[in-house]
């Protein structure tokens, strides 16, 4: 069980500001012949709910945006934003790319996009990044 939370907090992390890449833990678990299922889900979850902690930062902390240990500098935000802008709430399905991905789900929290539709479209990216990865790893 302790290697799933660790999984757990590897991929929480990897979705926030640190800098984390929680692809390594899943293929090195998937190599271990640990069961595929509970590594996707474990990673999935955390990852997810990191994603949730950006929107939430968002949400309650925009005005600390112009501070020097705000995770998201001007330009990677300003990125995610032109992108949200243009596809829309869709947008937040790429929120599994290495570049950027983050960013999308901190404007997600900044433009109020409802947090059942956040919660629903940036899970779908992640599962199925994480479903690309083991599938990768084996």
């Amino acid at each position: 069980m302790a290697e799933y939370l660790a999984l757990f907090g590897a991929a929480f992390a990897a979705a926030t500001l640190l800098p984390f890449y929680s692809e390594i833990a899943v293929a090195g678990m998937v190599l271990a012949d640990k069961p595929v299922l509970p590594i996707w889900a474990w990673a999935t979850a955390g990852n997810t709910l990191g994603a949730l902690f950006n929107y939430a930062l968002a949400r309650y902390m925009v005005s600390f945006h112009d501070r020097a240990w705000f995770p998201f500098s001007k330009e990677r935000l300003g990125s995610a934003q032109r992108w949200f802008n243009r596809y829309g709430v869709w947008s937040l399905i790429m929120a599994w790319a290495p570049v950027g991905g983050d960013a999308l789900t901190y404007v997600g929290g900044l433009m109020r996009v409802p947090l059942g539709v956040f919660l629903v479209l940036v899970g779908l990216g992640k599962a199925l990044r994480y479903a690309v990865v083991i599938w990768v790893a084996q």
